[in-house]
C-alpha cells in the first residue's frame, strides 16, 4: 500500500515521519510549515511543495499529518480546511477528538524522542495508532506497518499513559543526568565517566524488571551514606530537594 501524504509540520518528528515515508516509497505531496524556509528544507529534501499557507492545503493526498507541538494544533485546525483525505496527529496526550469536524481522522503517535541531525532506525519504533472507525484504524495500521515492525493500536487513555510513563524514562532521567554532569564539571570530572555505568543501568532496566534492578543506598536504607550525600548537597537547594525525593520513592517502592 503506497499514497500520497501531506505533512503539517517541520520539527524533529516530521522531518523522521517524512524520511520514513520516502523510504517507503510514498510520495509527499506538500510540506507546511508557518516559516516557509523551514518548510523549504523539509519539502526539498522529499521532493514535495512547500506551503506556509493552510489555505493552499491541496485535496489531493490520502492521509493529512498534523505534527506539530500539542500546543499548535488547535491553531492549525482552526486554520486548515476541510479534505478528503485520513488527518491525523502525532501527539501522545492529544485526544483523538481534537480532529472530529473532518470525516476521516486518527492518531498516528511515534513512540520515541527525536532530533532532526541524528538518524533513527523507524523499523523499531513502537506506532500507536487509533481510528475515528474500525476501517480508518486498519488503513493506519497498514501504513504503520511499512514503517515500523511494532504497531499498537492504542486510545487515547492509553496513549497518554505512555507518554506520561516516556516523561519518567526520559525527560525526567535526561534531567538527571544533566544534574550529574553539573556535580562532575564542578569537581573537574568529565561526564564520560558515567557512561559504562549508563549503559549497564539501561541493559539491566530492559532485561530484568527495573524494580528488581534497583540499587544503591536508598534501595539498601543506607543512611549514613544518604546524609553524607544530603550534606553536599546542602548549599544546592534543587538538587537537595530531588535527592531526598527520589531517596524517600525508592524506599517506599522497596517496602
Amino acid at each position: 500500500m503506497k499514497g500520497k501524504i501531506t505533512i503539517i509540520g517541520s520539527g524533529n518528528v516530521a522531518t523522521h515521519l517524512a524520511s520514513a515515508f520516502i523510504n517507503r516509497g510514498f510520495e509527499i505531496v506538500q510540506v507546511f510549515s508557518r516559516n516557509i524556509e523551514n518548510a523549504t528544507v523539509l519539502a526539498n529534501s522529499v521532493e514535495a511543495e512547500a506551503i506556509d499557507d493552510l489555505s493552499l492545503l491541496n485535496n489531493s493526498s490520502d492521509l493529512y499529518i498534523i505534527s506539530v507541538s500539542d500546543s499548535a494544533i488547535n491553531d492549525v485546525l482552526a486554520k486548515m480546511p476541510n479534505v478528503d483525505g485520513i488527518v491525523v496527529h502525532t501527539a501522545g496526550s492529544v485526544g483523538i477528538e481534537m480532529l472530529n469536524r473532518f470525516n476521516q481522522y486518527g492518531v498516528f503517535y511515534p513512540f520515541q524522542t527525536f532530533t532532526k541531525e541524528k538518524e533513527i532506525d523507524f523499523k523499531t519504533i513502537p506506532l500507536l495508532v487509533e481510528g475515528s472507525t474500525d476501517e480508518i484504524l486498519k488503513y493506519l495500521k497498514e501504513i504503520a506497518s511499512q514503517l515500523s515492525e511494532n504497531v499498537i493500536k492504542a486510545d487515547t487513555f492509553q496513549r497518554k499513559n505512555v507518554h506520561l510513563s516516556a516523561v519518567f524514562a526520559s525527560n525526567f532521567v535526561n534531567h538527571l543526568y544533566s544534574v550529574a554532569d553539573k556535580l562532575l564539571n564542578s569537581n573537574g570530572i568529565s561526564f564520560d565517566i558515567l557512561a559504562p555505568l549508563i549503559r549497564e543501568t539501561t541493559e539491566k532496566a530492559l532485561s530484568m524488571n527495573p524494580v528488581n534492578a534497583q540499587t544503591g543506598p536508598a534501595q539498601r536504607e543506607d543512611f549514613n551514606i544518604i546524609d553524607n550525600h544530603l550534606d553536599i548537597l546542602k548549599n544546592s537547594q534543587n538538587e537537595f530537594d530531588i535527592y531526598k525525593l527520589l531517596t524517600e520513592s525508592i524506599i517506599s517502592y522497596k517496602k
